[in-house]
């Protein structure tokens, strides 16, 4: 079954997160708030190694990978923990989120992708609607219970991209599900997905609220990494508060971050910044010439991400218009490449 192979994973770790002190956010999403955090951590002098954040109906979630400025070791002093959590709650719950914020602090090494779809889970993002509308090709998820077999059958048509059927599935897993079978087929930028599945217990799906609930569980997770707007690429020499500059530069043009990945390496940060306007538009492209000449042209590029070709993937088999394939094979070969198992064959 392909979501026990979940339980018992190796992720496949970057060694450059190992000793680091993982600090975890979740809050209302709002524009400026990503300098905000950065700004914060600057002033603290801890240095952002890696990190990744998405959001999602108005709602933020950021894994950030953090070492000490001065000592370059894990931040362990206790008091200093305490004072950023602080801060980064004050940050987080704004005006209007005095519950919701929140901040965790560890020395743990996890899957970053896969806990920030538990976190974004946690924070019942799949029940809230979007301030925002970063996507407007959203997924169809339907659920019905086929009686003869008791199995429940959860049928997904939406956008292909590459690390979609990591997403269902870690969803799936998560909610306590388990899959027995299922099919993928594939034609042109399109995908149609069947998972047959079933309670831990071997039971189905027993009542419409679990279906619904089913529906908008896999809806968000298929949604919360199809950020939509103006990929920004930094490449530049890693230093002091350059996340919090670069990002404050974006709070002060208007731009909105909707997800961000980054990471350093041999002393160049290499990151990723996903930005619409302040309600989810695309970007002006003179802000954004003025944003890169801020930053500095060579090292800030932007590249267009139209809505035909959201995300390019390598295929398997490109010579025929669809394309059906059994979990058994195609799927397990995608979990051993994103690390999910060991072997797939």
């Amino acid at each position: 079954m392909i979501s026990q192979s979940l339980e018992t994973v190796h992720y496949g770790r970057s060694k450059c997160i190992e000793g680091l002190t993982a600090l975890e956010l979740t809050g209302t999403d709002r524009v400026g708030l990503l300098s905000e955090v950065f700004a914060v951590l600057s002033n603290l002098r801890c240095n952002v190694v890696d990190a990744k954040m998405w959001t999602h109906n108005g709602r933020i979630a950021s894994l950030i990978y953090l070492k000490d400025d001065d000592s370059g070791f894990p931040i362990e002093d206790s008091q200093k923990l305490s004072l950023m959590e602080c801060m980064l709650r004050n940050v987080l719950k704004g005006d209007n989120d005095i519950r919701s914020a929140k901040t965790s602090v560890s020395l743990a090494v996890t899957h970053t992708e896969r806990r920030l779809h538990q976190m974004m889970f946690a924070d019942r993002d799949y029940e809230r609607l979007p301030i925002i509308q970063t996507c407007d090709d959203h997924p169809v998820v339907s659920v019905q219970n086929y009686l003869e077999k008791d199995y429940s059958v959860v049928n997904v048509q939406c956008k292909d991209r590459n690390k979609l059927l990591f997403d269902i599935i870690c969803t799936l897993t998560d909610m306590q599900y388990v899959i027995f079978h299922a099919t993928v087929d594939t034609a042109g930028d399109r995908a149609s997905l069947e998972f047959f599945i079933r309670h831990m217990d071997g039971t189905p799906i027993s009542s419409e609220a679990e279906k619904e609930r089913v529906i908008l569980c896999l809806a968000a997770a298929i949604e919360r990494r199809a950020s939509q707007g103006v990929r920004l690429e930094l490449c530049a020499e890693d230093r002091k508060c350059l996340l919090a500059e670069v990002t404050r530069t974006f709070r002060e043009n208007g731009l909105n971050v909707t997800r961000a990945e980054i990471s350093t390496t041999m002393g160049i940060a290499r990151n990723v910044f996903y930005v619409t306007d302040a309600i989810g538009n695309p970007a002006d492209e003179k802000i954004i010439n003025s944003v890169r000449e801020k930053i500095g042209l060579s090292n800030l590029k932007v590249q267009e991400l139209p809505l035909k070709h959201h995300q390019k993937r390598e295929r398997e088999d490109s010579t025929g218009g669809a394309m059906l394939l059994s979990l058994g094979s195609m799927v397990r070969r995608n979990l051993y490449n994103l690390g999910l198992i060991k072997s797939y064959s």
